[in-house]
């Protein structure tokens, strides 16, 4: 369901071709242990209820939580239709709505036992109105040095990363856990340009000869993955 018609800012969506990387590269596995910690602090954490994924992308992650919570339903949120497509047949016990998630979400106050964000923005006020007293906000990351070794083929992530998500969030969340998910993973040539293409760095490949050193990787590198899994509590 398209909430937004004509009123998606331009550029800030993911196009036709990231969305396939990524399809491409999530069906390998590659992200895999991040999914499974995602669907284990949501076994932990809920029985039942409405799990909003707000950025869900193709609703891959919002998948694997229904998966380990099967008294749930989902809702994914993105301003993606192209991904949302995706996300809409990603698990028989979800829905899936294009939105701006920096506007008012379509969704009533205090209806969400989870709200997942993962790699996506983060409007605090939106959380906390949405999410029950006791429910649970879980905001997945990547670390610094995640795919290090593809130099600026990809968008680094710096240092203060987590700092800027504590200022987002310390106003209205109280942080309760946070879980490490870092791998070394071996990807063909195809992963790679998947990786790359599949995230923000695809808009920044015309730029001091990215494209021709992506397209001159014909074989397979080991490559780290890291993200960060932060557990929120919502304040009074």
């Amino acid at each position: 369901m398209n909430l937004l018609h004509a009123r998606v800012p331009a550029g800030t969506a993911d196009t036709a071709p990231m969305v396939a990387a990524r399809v491409d590269l999530l069906s390998s596995g590659a992200y895999r242990p991040l999914a499974d910690a995602l669907a284990k602090v949501a076994s932990e954490h809920v029985q039942d209820g409405l799990i909003i994924d707000a950025g869900a992308g193709t609703g891959y992650y919002l998948a694997h939580v229904l998966d380990a919570v099967p008294a749930a339903y989902g809702l994914a949120l993105d301003v993606s239709a192209v991904a949302l497509r995706r996300a809409a047949r990603a698990h028989a016990r979800a829905g899936a709505a294009v939105w701006n998630l920096w506007e008012p979400w379509p969704v009533a106050g205090s209806s969400a036992s989870l709200i997942l964000n993962v790699f996506a923005p983060r409007n605090a006020a939106q959380f906390h109105r949405v999410l029950t007293a006791d429910g649970l906000l879980v905001v997945a990351t990547p670390n610094p040095g995640h795919l290090r070794e593809l130099g600026d083929l990809v968008i680094s992530v710096d240092g203060a990363k987590d700092a800027r998500l504590e200022e987002t969030l310390g106003e209205r969340f109280a942080r309760v856990d946070r879980l490490e998910v870092t791998q070394r993973v071996t990807l063909s040539a195809a992963q790679i340009r998947q990786v790359v293409e599949m995230g923000p760095s695809a808009h920044h490949l015309h730029r001091d000869g990215r494209r021709e050193r992506l397209d001159a990787i014909t074989g397979p590198a080991d490559v780290t993955t890291s993200f960060g899994v932060a557990l929120y509590r919502p304040v009074p």
